[in-house]
């Protein structure tokens, strides 16, 4: 966990407003269908923030944010990559290609998409509901 939760200065600052934008809006989506706890860690060695969504001890997706780049993870255990790959001609040719050069570790296969705009977003609204049904009307 962080000491301090990043402000959204602080954020503009790191990924620039554009990329804000992008993430304020991927963060109404999630949150416009899914009611989940929020966390924000320590990126890692790759990254500076995580902005986790979880609920009952499970992640739904996090986050990522580094200087001018903002990352967006989903980690796909067997059988949701089984869900994925039975659908896989109804997302984006982006979709499928950073999905196919994913890791796969024995915990699942790590999925991180780096967002510019909101193009791939109905995507990742599909990518969630593999993940979970959401809970909010």
């Amino acid at each position: 966990m962080l000491e301090k939760t990043p402000t959204n200065d602080e954020l503009i600052c790191l990924i620039g407003q554009p990329l804000f934008e992008v993430w304020i809006a991927l963060c109404e989506q999630i949150e416009s269908k899914y009611e989940m706890e929020r966390l924000w860690n320590h990126g890692g060695k790759k990254w500076n923030y995580e902005y986790k969504y979880r609920r009952g001890g499970k992640t739904l997706c996090a986050l990522y944010a580094k200087e001018n780049v903002f990352g967006f993870m989903i980690i796909f255990g067997k059988d949701e990559r089984a869900k994925f790959e039975a659908d896989r001609n109804d997302y984006s040719l982006t979709v499928q290609k950073i999905y196919d050069e994913a890791t796969t570790y024995h915990d699942g296969k790590w999925v991180m998409f780096e967002l510019s705009d909101t193009s791939l977003f109905q995507d990742m609204e599909k990518l969630l509901r593999i993940k979970r049904k959401p809970n909010r009307a």
